[in-house]
């Protein structure tokens, strides 16, 4: 259900597809086809596992699958958030399932995987939001597979330090959560979370010596001064590596497309990232907050 920040941004954004113009060719998306697709598609579900390649609809699954890499999804298949971009199933999620760790961990020793990427949805209903599972996933994934690098693409926990601190007992490689959007789009974009919470989340896990990572979604209301903006504050509060990609509607209840950034425009972003201090930038259309993970180890 959409709340009235969402109902006006949406009202204000609301284009027609000759406004809008017709959809570039760089936002062609691959078949997914090859026999690594298919068998790391058949480990997963074999495993009955969740990822947010599949649950976002990710661009780059194809192309991320056919290379055995997955970004896994833990915490169940529910969010107890309303974002508005998000095509993860929304409502009250099941019963916690404490075996899901070591599925993850038998399905990275599967895929033979160098690195991987756990993330989760929200779970606001449990006391730590689920940190306990990301640390005992990581855990085992260090026991069984020491040689594997893990990045964790973590919710805010509504910014509750003893969930850090649950996370801090086994931390990850990079330690990623995205502020998704600037800060005057947050109440249509991630009503239930706060910019500046997300900033100190970042800056938290800095101080204690993670490597920090954030992604943006542009062409959803922005403007590239504002892009500019967020970059400043990310870099103020210590964050090493940034992804930047074009939204896409995931479906007609979804916000809207404001417009399809230009790639000179995402160019631009990189190169004043890099010279603000970020340490990597991936800025393209169909860049995600996993996109060529491995390589940002």
């Amino acid at each position: 259900m959409i709340n009235k920040h969402q109902q006006q941004h949406r009202d204000k954004t609301e284009k027609t597809r000759e406004e809008l113009g017709k959809r570039p060719d760089w936002l062609k998306i691959k078949v997914p086809i090859g026999k690594s697709f298919s068998e790391v598609n058949n480990i997963i579900h074999k495993s009955k596992l969740n990822t947010v390649c599949e649950e976002a609809r990710c661009p780059n699954q194809a192309e991320c699958w056919n290379n055995r890499t997955a970004t896994f999804m833990i915490l169940g298949d529910t969010c107890t958030r309303s974002c508005g971009f998000c095509k993860v199933k929304v409502g009250i999620p099941n019963e916690l399932d404490l075996d899901e760790p070591r599925r993850v961990t038998e399905a990275v020793l599967e895929l033979g995987l160098k690195h991987v990427v756990i993330t989760s949805v929200n779970r606001d209903e449990l006391n730590d939001g689920g940190a306990s599972v990301f640390a005992e996933t990581i855990r085992l994934i260090r026991e069984k597979a020491p040689l594997c690098s893990i990045e964790t693409l973590i919710p805010d926990f509504k910014g509750e330090k003893h969930a850090f601190e649950i996370l801090m007992k086994n931390p990850p490689d990079i330690l990623n959560h995205n502020l998704e959007t600037i800060e005057r789009l947050y109440h249509a974009v991630r009503p239930q979370a706060k910019y500046q919470r997300s900033l100190e989340l970042i800056k938290w896990f800095s101080g204690k010596g993670l490597k920090t990572k954030s992604g943006i979604m542009v062409g959803i209301g922005e403007k590239p001064s504002e892009v500019i903006e967020l970059m400043h504050d990310l870099i103020k509060h210590k964050c090493d590596i940034l992804t930047i990609g074009q939204y896409l509607r995931p479906s007609l209840i979804h916000l809207p497309v404001d417009r399809y950034v230009p790639l000179e425009e995402f160019q631009m972003y990189k190169k004043a990232g890099l010279e603000m201090g970020f340490k990597i930038i991936e800025s393209g259309p169909l860049v995600r907050s996993s996109y060529h993970a491995d390589k940002h180890i």
